[in-house]
């Protein structure tokens, strides 16, 4: 029985193998191959992403990964010296280190890596070993061609190649592409192989995008706005370089900055974009607001008079408002000329609440701007019903209202565009695998800020703060009309005001036809004085210098116009000097004249007072024994009429002022060409005359055939 039995199990083994290999067979060998057949992704190549000129900016790059199996059959001691030798001769890491990673594993480690990125020099040197045990795997990096340049425009990748922030975020689906697909066949113990025929889906490769960023003005303004920050000892600082007539951005920098390639070698904060994200009171610059509006409602003329208090100081609604000096009388062009915030919050309150919010509305304040960039701050404009009394004088001076960079420089775009307002952007086409466009950005126009009659009007006006006598002087260039605005604004901390600023310029140039806006803000210079025409003036001059010279037809705008105001000199004022000093004062100048008349006076001269000059140009004086004395009977006690010192020297200009009763504050040497207070208005004994002065040229003087 029990043999009888045995004899069964062989037989019951038999019938098993044949139901299953001919009864079962087809459904279960169907089913073995629906185990054993895998997918494998195939990963497509990440789109580029070029500047305005076709320079790479964004691109692919290989790197391998070094493993190794330390239990293969057949590896030796000396084999995996050698290659941890020719790991440390090709690496930054030595070859003792490598070996100690080997050394360090655990015993049952079959996978060892030891380098995440190697070259391809590398990579080759490795294969050239021929050793078994080496394992190199194939990795796809994102690569910045020219590190932290528009780092924080172009945004990061992180390790699976997608996006993080800037572009490489807000572009990432069409970036990315669409990975394929690779039938392949898994064995038992994992190893995965291709077989002939297998199904495959081709990768569809990332879009590449062409931006607005001119790479060449993006480096210009990196470098500028470093040197200015490391100059004034600034916490960071955001620059926009903007076209007015298209809202295409040309470059945008923040520094602290990073290195895309590695971006977590810095803080996090330093990879956030504080031209699009930071939100900020703007000070003066927000004055724009109100010039606008103010001219556009008829609520101001030109040739009116503001007098602003002698201390500087004036009470609005039980709170104290300062100008930076006390400036006496402004026509409405020195308001905005000399950025005076009592003179400006006087004109605001003529306006009512909902005119000065709309104003500001239309200028883009208190809304996205919407360029194509990740994270925008929307800036925060208050509703009227939600102001205090003191609200619109203060937020007429850019107070009691947030703003980010990129809104200022859209707005100050629209100004310079004749009030058209253009989107911002910076993706100009979207190209295919074959280069081929399948996307092209056309021009946004947003609004119309104001009537064009209304911006002609006040071009003069923000051209006259980038003068001599405006607060933008550090931001002038030779031969380069400019136009802008500086702004200075104390920053609210822990719930006041302290005494931290950030302060500002926005211009615009060529100031006759625009093609750039340039902003600059700087947080926190510790210098003194801190204010924008200072501070940030001077990195607008340089940037604005530097771009002038890549630009062939603003360069030769600047050659031509410099030829046509080469001004030998200007006409002294000799009115009511003696002949001998009036004499003496034109040869020391080395100018031509000749004496009309008779007497020790000079009544009248011709031309007027600073007037431009050539060498033929001569000066006629007429004499006198008699001259006219000013009538002062009607003048208050302790006030005095200002002296036109223009022409004179220094010392002789301050001898005049003092002797009307005045302060005299000199500002370069040589020849007086301007002052302020301006010659004729009625000033308090005791104040300060500001006077300027230029030095006669060189050449000036060897036209002449003489030379000190």
């Amino acid at each position: 029985m029990v043999f009888g039995l045995v004899l069964l199990v062989p037989c019951a083994i038999g019938m098993q193998l044949f139901r299953i290999n001919f009864v079962e067979g087809p459904e279960l060998r169907e089913l073995w191959n629906e185990q054993a057949i895998d997918y494998i992704p195939i990963p497509a190549q990440r789109g580029n992403i070029y500047d305005h000129n076709g320079s790479l900016l964004a691109t692919n790059s290989v790197a391998y990964k070094v493993a190794l199996d330390p239990k293969i059959k057949g590896l030796t001691r000396t084999q995996i010296r050698q290659m941890c030798d020719t790991l440390g001769k090709y690496t930054n890491l030595s070859a003792r280190s490598y070996l100690q990673k080997v050394d360090s594993a655990p015993a049952r480690s079959r996978y060892v890596v030891l380098n995440k990125n190697v070259d391809t020099e590398t990579h080759q040197a490795l294969r050239q070993l021929d050793i078994r045990g080496i394992i190199l795997e194939e990795e796809y990096q994102r690569r910045y061609s020219f590190g932290a340049l528009a780092s924080h425009t172009l945004g990061f990748v992180n390790h699976a190649m997608n996006g993080m922030t800037g572009l490489e975020k807000l572009y990432n689906k069409k970036l990315s592409g669409e990975d394929g697909v690779q039938q392949v066949r898994r064995e038992r113990n994992g190893k995965i192989s291709a077989y002939l025929g297998a199904p495959r889906k081709k990768p569809q490769q990332g879009h590449s995008l062409q931006t607005t960023i001119d790479s060449h003005i993006q480096a210009i303004l990196e470098e500028e706005l470093k040197a200015g920050i490391d100059r004034t000892r600034s916490a960071h600082g955001s620059a926009i370089v903007m076209d007015p007539r298209t809202g295409a951005i040309k470059a945008m920098a923040n520094y602290p900055t990073f290195n895309p390639n590695n971006p977590a070698s810095l803080d996090k904060e330093n990879r956030r974009n504080f031209a699009i994200s930071d939100m900020i009171e703007p000070g003066s610059t927000f004055k724009l607001v109100t010039a606008i509006a103010a001219v556009e409602q008829g609520k101001v003329h030109f040739g009116e008079n503001f007098e602003t208090p002698e201390d500087g100081k004036l009470q609005i609604h039980g709170q104290w408002m300062r100008d930076h000096d006390p400036l006496g009388t402004l026509r409405f062009s020195e308001v905005i000329e000399k950025s005076s915030n009592i003179a400006t919050a006087k004109i605001a309150m003529r306006l009512s609440r909902d005119t000065f919010y709309q104003y500001a509305r239309n200028l883009g304040f208190g809304t996205p701007t919407n360029i194509d960039l990740p994270n925008e701050e929307t800036g925060r404009l208050p509703k009227p019903y939600e102001w205090s009394q003191v609200t619109l004088p203060w937020m007429s001076i850019g107070y009691e209202v947030q703003v980010t960079p990129i809104q200022l420089a859209q707005a100050y775009a629209a100004f310079a565009n004749g009030g058209k307002m253009m989107r911002p952007y910076l993706v100009e086409k979207i190209l295919n695998s074959n280069d081929e466009v399948v996307w092209q950005h056309n021009d946004v126009a947003v609004r119309q800020i104001a009537n064009q009659e209304t911006i002609q009007k006040l071009y003069p006006v923000f051209r006259d703060v980038v003068s001599d006598s405006g607060t933008a002087e550090k931001a002038q260039v030779q031969g380069l009309p400019i136009a802008g605005k500086t702004g200075t604004a104390q920053k609210y901390i822990d719930g006041r005001y302290r005494n931290k600023y950030r302060s500002s310029f926005v211009g615009f140039f060529p100031a006759q036809d625009p093609k750039y806006v340039c902003l600059i803000i700087l947080d926190d210079p510790d210098v003194y004085p801190p204010y924008g025409g200072q501070t940030a003036g001077p990195i607008f001059q340089q940037t604005a210098k530097r771009i002038a010279g890549l630009d062939n037809e603003i360069e030769k705008q600047i050659i031509e116009r410099e030829q046509d105001t080469n001004t030998w000199a200007y006409a002294p004022d000799l009115q009511g000097l003696s002949k001998d000093e009036a004499q003496a004062l034109l040869k020391a100048q080395q100018l031509p004249y000749n004496l009309e008349g008779s007497g020790d006076l000079i009544v009248k001269q011709s031309p007027q007072p600073g007037t431009q000059l050539s060498p033929e140009d001569e000066i006629t004086l007429e004499l006198s024994n008699t001259i006219a004395v000013a009538d002062t009977t009607e003048l208050p006690n302790g006030y005095s009429i200002i002296p036109d010192v223009g022409g004179m020297s220094m010392r002789k200009a301050t001898l005049l002022i003092n002797s009307q009763g005045f302060e005299a504050k000199m500002i370069g040497s040589g020849t007086i060409f301007t002052q302020f207070p301006r010659a004729g208005d009625m000033m308090k004994k005791g104040r300060t005359i500001t006077v300027r002065g230029k030095a006669k040229a060189l050449e000036t003087l060897t036209k002449n055939g003489t030379t000190e």
